[in-house]
């Protein structure tokens, strides 16, 4: 299930990359314009969250192998991240969340300053270089199909490069992390957004109930609906607090 909805994203992304970068958006209606930017972000983000699975293992857990080259693969075409670096940044995530030790939060702060140490924490030289690289092939790719190539690479690619981590970030860190260390919640280090299943899966993939995934990190993205649905009918949520051991994250290579 896993491997064939992983297959479904990656190709509806490029799919929708090459045909889109193939029409001039200058003379679509706007409403097309926003739809088709809207499904680039959507797919977009659906590329971090296989590499995420990738991670935790999940994504072909008989194969490690082929699941850390796909985990690769996704997240180079999401925005030519390193996967290594994320594995590790991730790892330290879930072994320590909300604390000073965790490079996605930052504990205190408001949403830009946080945003930014985010953003900062998976950002560097090589990849910046290698993504410049990668719009200006797309920028060659566009070329005979536009009059306006620079609009459509900034429409089709960048603009929902930076929609999709502003989503990450608010309903995969910031949403369920906010409060972390603070005296009003004390070993409440993830908490999961009370939204409608049709409305988190569009929201960033149930990536919003963050509750359940720390507890149960070995459970891949489209089962986290049913887990939540069980512990809200059957079982008392225990907190997820610092030092909680991850298996699915510690049992990968450094």
């Amino acid at each position: 299930m896993g491997l064939a909805l992983a297959t479904a994203i990656t190709a509806a992304w490029l799919f929708s990359l090459l045909a889109l970068l193939s029409v001039d958006l200058a003379s679509q209606s706007l409403s097309l314009v926003v739809l088709a930017i809207g499904l680039r972000t959507f797919l977009q983000t659906g590329l971090f969250i296989i590499g995420h699975d990738a991670m935790h293992g999940v994504l072909l857990p008989l194969h490690s192998g082929a699941n850390q080259r796909l985990g690769q693969l996704a997240l180079a075409l999401y925005a030519c991240l390193p996967y290594q670096h994320c594995l590790l940044n991730h790892r330290q995530h879930h072994l320590d969340p909300g604390s000073h030790q965790d490079p996605d939060v930052l504990a205190g702060a408001g949403p830009l300053a946080w945003y930014g140490r985010f953003m900062a924490g998976y950002l560097g030289v090589g990849q910046m270089a290698s993504l410049l690289t990668t719009w200006a092939m797309c920028l060659l790719f566009a070329w005979p199909h536009t009059a306006n190539p620079a609009l459509a690479v900034g429409l089709v690619c960048i603009l929902p490069l930076i929609l999709s981590s502003l989503q990450l970030f608010a309903f995969g860190t910031y949403l369920p992390h906010r409060g972390a260390g603070q005296a009003w919640a004390p070993g409440h280090q993830a908490h999961s957004l009370d939204l409608p299943v049709w409305l988190s899966l569009i929201a960033c993939y149930h990536f919003g109930y963050h509750r359940e995934h720390h507890q149960s990190p070995g459970l891949p993205w489209f089962a986290l609906p049913a887990q939540r649905r069980s512990d809200l009918s059957g079982c008392r949520l225990a907190p997820v607090t610092r030092g909680s051991k991850d298996s699915a994250i510690a049992s990968l290579p450094t």
